[in-house]
């Protein structure tokens, strides 16, 4: 019988393995959150827990104003092993994969939903707080390169981003610490007050 194991352990296992086979190297600051929550389709909350059972095993460190660093190839290698007796690495990042597959398909059906509410948003934006609107980020904004957290945007606008249009992709749910770009075009949902709020906001 195997063990399972928590997705944030996996990635933490997944990284250790990166760091051991040198695609991170030590020294080097590893991506953010946001990046590492859409690399593996998960939520920055659950890449924290990740990062931090590396760090608490000394693997990554924090440094101020520099984020989060690898610290030892060393322990990496040692963490690995203790997995040894559960399932190898090669299996684990299997069963990740399948995961990963498996959210992408959700995250696919979710996003078929919001085109469906956005191409009848026109129709409805009036009665139905649901309908999603797309704001653009342009280089004018002064608000690129800050997270969703720190501009305090359900606070200063009454809206709710659901997702973000990038690069052709559609991130769903960013969460807190996804970091607006520009060209990124944002899907919000609120009332109509709401809607002039968050043009505003974006605008200042």
């Amino acid at each position: 019988m195997r063990t399972k194991i928590p997705i944030y352990e996996q990635i933490a296992i997944d990284i250790a393995n990166r760091i051991y086979n040198e695609k991170y190297k030590v020294g080097e600051k590893v991506h953010g959150r946001s990046t590492l929550a859409s690399e593996y389709n998960v939520s920055p909350e659950t890449v924290r827990k990740a990062m931090k059972i590396l760090e608490d095993v000394e693997i990554v460190r924090s440094e101020k104003g520099a984020g989060v660093v690898i610290a030892s190839r060393e322990n990496a290698l040692t963490y690995i092993n203790r997995f040894s007796n559960l399932e190898s690495v090669k299996d684990m990042e299997k069963q990740m994969r399948l995961l990963m597959n498996e959210r992408k398909e959700i995250d696919l059906r979710l996003f078929e939903k919001i085109n469906q509410l956005i191409e009848l948003s026109g129709k409805f934006r009036h009665t139905n707080p649901l309908a999603p609107i797309e704001v653009e980020i342009t280089n004018e904004c002064v608000h690129i390169g800050r997270t969703i957290a720190e501009l305090k945007f359900w606070q200063n606008t009454g809206g709710t981003i659901v997702g973000i249009k990038r690069n052709g992709e559609l991130i769903l749910s960013p969460g807190p610490y996804a970091t607006i770009k520009e060209g990124d075009i944002l899907l919000i949902i609120g009332d109509e007050q709401s809607n002039h709020r968050v043009v505003d906001f974006l605008r200042e």
